[in-house]
């Protein structure tokens, strides 16, 4: 069987998600996509898993998407297959039910910035470079690098990046806001775990809930998050129970508002 692109492994409560493309400093092309859409699925049923991490293998978190992968692709091609299926998959990892934590051991630059910015909170290294390089090759940040950034992060700090092509070191990035947490080199990992374990302590319904109604602040989601959250508490009332009941029976249900 052959390697996997991008893998996720569960460590008791604690899920890790890994780009394994290390020759290419894990730039991101259509299979390493599908990959990352495929473990991203896994990490959202796994059972017991409460905090997901997010890392790249070798010396580079991911240096954004594979030149060589869209470069030659038609318009129609780049906007659809290219922007719209990224923008598709990074939707996908903001709305991960699990808190997520981007280990940034090595440069996050453009879709790489991109893919940590999805996730819920982000730890450095000092030496990590960060930033939206993608004006400088006429293109401009396609999966969410103007849109959920600038959320996250205010508009005037995205300007710097993706307007006048700042590229910034972790030390300032931490002063920004773009990183949460910054470490020596080579201890991005462990304080991730560390940084995971202390919420996956956390009551774990009441933190996917959290999570949820933050998003919904955030303009993250909306129509989804009120019927999840209306649903789940539906799910634990004695008319849901009755109604599934009295359907099964095929009697008239008696509800009871409990």
């Amino acid at each position: 069987m052959a390697e996997r692109l991008v893998t996720f492994e569960p460590e008791g409560a604690i899920g890790i998600v890994t780009l394994h493309r290390p020759e290419k400093f894990n730039a991101l092309d259509i299979p390493m996509l599908r990959a990352l859409e495929t473990a991203l699925n896994e990490a959202e049923i796994a059972e017991g898993v409460r905090v997901v991490l997010i890392r790249g293998e070798g010396k580079g978190f991911c240096a954004g998407g594979d030149i060589e992968a869209w470069g030659a692709m038609s318009a129609a091609d780049f906007q659809v297959q290219w922007v719209r299926y990224g923008h598709r998959v990074f939707d996908r990892l903001a709305r991960l039910r699990q808190p997520t934590i981007a280990v940034l051991s090595g440069h996050a630059l453009g879709g790489g910035l991109e893919l940590a910015v999805a996730c819920d909170f982000r730890v450095a290294e000092t030496h990590v470079k960060l930033g939206f390089p993608e004006t400088s090759i006429g293109v401009v940040p396609g999966w969410s690098g103007t849109q959920r950034a600038v959320r996250r992060f205010g508009a005037q700090t995205v300007r710097r990046m993706a307007l006048g092509g700042e590229i910034v070191l972790a030390p300032e990035a931490l002063a920004l806001g773009v990183v949460d947490r910054m470490v020596e080199t080579g201890k991005a990992l462990a304080e991730a775990k560390a940084w995971a374990g202390k919420i996956a302590e956390r009551g774990p319904l009441a933190t996917e809930a959290a999570k949820l109604m933050i998003a919904v602040a955030e303009g993250e989601e909306s129509a989804a998050a009120v019927e999840a959250l209306a649903s789940g508490f539906i799910a634990l009332t004695g008319d849901l129970k009755a109604g599934v009941g009295a359907f099964k029976t095929k009697h008239k249900p008696a509800f009871s508002r409990s």
